[in-house]
């Protein structure tokens, strides 16, 4: 760098002056002049912190989180991209050698080699081109399945005693058209009369539950809901020679059904919270997410299906799990999820509107005072590639406001092309054991057979699955002490405010507090 450091740009480079592994985002921007000798990083240890990726149309943030992406996967870090509009499975292939990209690189000091990353492609329930990803109506719970389907507490009762009554008889519900079959059956005579011990459901109630099922199949859920099930465990494998593997959610088939999008994420993050160990605060993440397109998870979701997203969010960090929203602007995520987002990287905001001046100025009071920057002005003129920059030190502080001209992605800065997209994921080692599948006898058929009977039986009780020494697997119902802790706060509080589920929970020992125990945080526990 020939110009001297001013010592604005110096006093803000100090403040990225981490000593711990670190990603590098950029270099410090000042009047139009990036500083190669200032660079701005983000500390690997504080990304569990979750964080933010905004900015207009056309600015450049799918390519920051691209950047941040393969350098995460270069530390190996597995990454999970959700790629709603089909530009981000370039990922997987090195970068194209251009004079933009020279001149992006000098600018910023960077050396750019072209550099792909390991990748697998998904699809949910494959609609589209991916690996199916399909999760079990069990492995959802009465508890997450009720927020998607925005019940009222006396619907989510009625849905738990659904899903009681069907574990209890031996109904296993792995689609929806096993679920819809067991609640048309309690409401017929005959399924009144089995519930007469422990409860029934009314016809109105029964008819809200099938309506809003009809809905969520309707918006695509029925090709999700099924089996082989999904295992998260997958999202956090690295590749030979250590590098973390990219999953990447091929999403554009989906796009126009942002409630599909809400209930795979909400199983998911449920998911991978319930099945990882507490680990508190590590050196580096063991998986980072990244939602593109951010507004899709959040517009028309229910009161509680928001809720319960700011819980996961706050309550998975501890489990070593980062969070990144891509956005077009911060007021797209809501208030109580913004405020724990610690690192923001915001591009370009354009104020052509007074509803854009109103989010100008709200964007502005979110980050900390600046005495180098008039950040009003600074937002409305970044180009492409740049944007405002604040992340955590490792001390847990926010750093001083950078203006950043950002690195260029070593990965190729677009989509790879549909032959090559179909080759990886026919070349995946993950492809035999999900692409087809499964329409195991479940719940839709018992209850069919039962039906066809002349005198219909009662199921009995399923006996409890034997170990390989011939004894019976119990599960440990959670004792006084533990249910405490599940009721006092975050999103178990919130699910346990059910009287319902209070007292089954309650039910130590038996099948039904076998059931609720795995099920507490609205997934069923897997064995692996």
């Amino acid at each position: 760098m020939s110009d001297p450091v001013p010592s604005a740009v110096r006093e803000i480079a100090d403040g990225y002056a981490f000593t711990g592994p670190v990603l590098d985002l950029g270099a410090v921007l000042l009047d139009g002049t990036a500083y190669a000798g200032a660079p701005v990083r983000l500390p690997l240890a504080v990304l569990n912190r979750h964080g933010l990726v905004a900015g207009a149309t056309g600015t450049g943030k799918t390519k920051t989180l691209q950047l941040i992406a393969e350098q995460l996967s270069a530390q190996g870090v597995p990454v999970f991209l959700a790629d709603i509009k089909g530009d981000v499975s370039g990922v997987a292939a090195p970068g194209e050698p251009g004079e933009r990209t020279a001149a992006r690189a000098a600018e910023v000091g960077q050396d750019w080699q072209p550099r792909g990353c390991p990748a697998e492609f998904y699809a949910l329930g494959g609609l589209g081109t991916g690996i199916p990803l399909r999760a079990t109506v069990t492995s959802f719970g009465p508890l997450l399945l009720a927020k998607v389907l925005d019940l009222n507490e006396t619907q989510e009762s009625s849905l738990g005693l659904v899903f009681h009554y069907a574990d209890r008889n031996g109904l296993e519900l792995y689609d929806l058209k096993d679920l819809t079959a067991v609640i048309t059956f309690l409401t017929s005579p005959e399924g009144k009369e089995e519930l007469k011990g422990i409860g029934g459901i009314s016809a109105a109630t029964a008819g809200v539950i099938l309506r809003s099922l009809t809905l969520l199949e309707n918006e695509g859920a029925g090709a999700f809901f099924g089996e082989p099930e999904f295992d998260t465990a997958e999202l956090l494998r690295t590749a030979d020679g250590g590098a973390g593997v990219v999953s990447v959610l091929e999403l554009p088939a989906v796009q126009d059904r942002p409630r599909l999008f809400s209930t795979f994420l909400m199983w998911l993050l449920a998911d991978l919270y319930q099945e990882l160990p507490e680990v508190g605060d590590l050196d580096r993440p063991k998986l980072v997410f990244f939602f593109d397109e951010a507004h899709l998870l959040f517009k028309g979701a229910s009161r509680a299906f928001l809720e319960a997203i700011t819980q996961t969010v706050r309550l998975i960090r501890s489990k070593g799990v980062g969070i990144f929203f891509v956005t077009q602007t911060p007021k797209d995520v809501p208030a109580d999820v913004l405020a724990q987002l610690g690192n923001r990287v915001q591009h370009a905001l354009r104020a052509f509107t007074p509803d854009d001046a109103k989010a100008l100025k709200a964007t502005v009071s979110t980050f900390p005072k600046s005495t180098a920057y008039d950040l009003g002005e600074v937002l409305t003129s970044l180009g492409t590639g740049e944007a405002v920059v604040t992340v955590l030190s490792e001390k847990g502080a926010p750093t001083p406001v950078a203006a950043t001209r950002l690195r260029a992605p070593q990965s190729l800065m677009g989509p790879i092309g549909p032959a090559a997209l179909q080759a990886a994921v026919d070349g995946s080692a993950l492809v035999g054991k999900y692409r087809d599948a499964i329409d195991r006898e479940s719940a839709y058929e018992k209850l069919a057979a039962r039906a066809a009977r002349p005198e219909a039986e009662p199921v009995p009780d399923p006996a409890p699955a034997p170990t390989d020494g011939g004894e019976p697997v119990r599960e440990r119902a959670p004792g006084r002490a533990q249910e405490r802790e599940q009721e006092g706060g975050g999103l178990l509080g919130a699910l346990m405010s059910n009287p319902v589920l209070k007292s089954f929970a309650r039910s130590a020992g038996t099948q039904l507090g076998r059931e609720i125990s795995r099920s507490l945080f609205g997934t069923s526990r897997r064995r692996r």
